[in-house]
């Protein structure tokens, strides 16, 4: 039996917290808000992230980061991407043992467009760090339905101890060593989903829907590969995989948020008072960030970024997107630089 600790407190963070007892491991969840610590300790349940469903009670929530931090095998970060330094330098700060670290979390850093490992390298120096990625709506993890999994490290024997700090009957990890594919695909399909989501509201009809997943799954792979990805890992659970989930169910944030937008809210009306995060929002302009360094061009990403960010109107940046060239479809497969 591990020691299990979780760094985050919200709805993807407890439902792991889950997989890990159900696995048969000790479990530490660490959570910034004191109203989720006390709720998990005194009730059993998570209601502000995860409401009506009952935690095992082995599971103990702490608002002491240290705490977690020393008494864990393994750290599951679980925080939103554009946290994830902060939380990785009051890991360093605690002068504890740092344990080896699973990237749980969906998206690149601003303004730089750093994967979540690259962050880590900077701040935890020579920690050993995984990936855990793919199709994982939590409530549906929480109610220990099947689901797979991508667990990416180069690390074989990290990796086996990942897969049996999770790994069991409903929760399927496949091991991969590509934990650059794994970051871009978990990244750049939220961004997508908005898209999708988009021409669903904006009543464009499910043939735009399917285009959209389509080409911008040809975006995630030019920006993948020029990145040193591998094909296999992005025609796997944490890209395509990811990308058909999180662009086609209701339950998605991110294509929610879409949707949304396509009927015509705005972005601050449908965010506020949300406490989840729709990381698709911000990975936007980080993604467009990556891609104009390797010299990438990703059109979809750009036009969303733009609708959320720089002001563009829907339907123009729509527009522009059925006014582009037409060209050979296959003739762009090794083509990194145009979509």
């Amino acid at each position: 039996m591990m020691q299990i600790g979780i760094i985050g407190g919200g709805a993807w963070g407890t439902a792991l917290a889950l997989v890990a007892r159900c696995a048969g491991h000790a479990v530490g969840l660490w959570a910034r808000e004191a109203d989720v610590v006390e709720a998990i300790n005194a009730t059993r349940r998570n209601p502000r992230f995860l409401p009506g469903l009952a935690l095992d009670a082995a599971i103990r929530a702490e608002h002491a980061l240290e705490r977690v931090v020393g008494a864990s095998d393994l750290l599951a970060l679980v925080t939103p991407a554009q946290h994830l330094r902060a939380v990785a330098a009051a890991i360093g700060a605690t002068r504890l043992p740092v344990p080896p670290l699973l990237i749980c979390a969906k998206g690149i850093e601003q303004p730089a467009g750093l994967l979540m490992s690259e962050v880590l390298a900077e701040v935890l120096p020579g920690a050993a760090v995984a990936v855990l990625s793919g199709p994982t709506f939590a409530r549906e993890v929480a109610l220990d339905l099947p689901t797979a999994v991508t667990l990416a490290t180069p690390d074989a024997a990290l990796g086996e101890r990942l897969v049996a700090a999770f790994g069991g009957r409903s929760f399927r990890p496949y091991r991969s060593d590509d934990m650059i594919g794994a970051q871009i695909g978990g990244a750049a399909k939220n961004v997508l989903a908005i898209a999708a989501g988009i021409a669903i509201g904006r009543g464009l009809g499910e043939n735009a829907r399917a285009a959209l997943i389509t080409r911008g799954f040809a975006e995630l792979n030019r920006l993948a590969l020029a990145k040193g990805a591998r094909a296999e890992t992005l025609a796997g659970l944490s890209g395509l995989g990811d990308l058909v989930l999180t662009s086609s169910s209701e339950q998605s944030r991110n294509y929610a948020l879409g949707r949304a937008l396509g009927a015509g809210k705005t972005l601050a009306a449908h965010l506020a008072g949300r406490d989840s995060v729709a990381e698709g929002v911000a990975s936007a302009p980080a993604v467009v960030a990556l891609g104009e360094r390797l010299g990438v061009d990703l059109p979809i990403a750009r036009a969303v970024d733009q609708v959320l960010h720089r002001g563009a109107a829907l339907d123009e940046a729509i527009g522009a997107l059925l006014a582009r060239p037409f060209r050979a479809e296959g003739a762009l497969a090794h083509d990194h630089t145009r979509g």
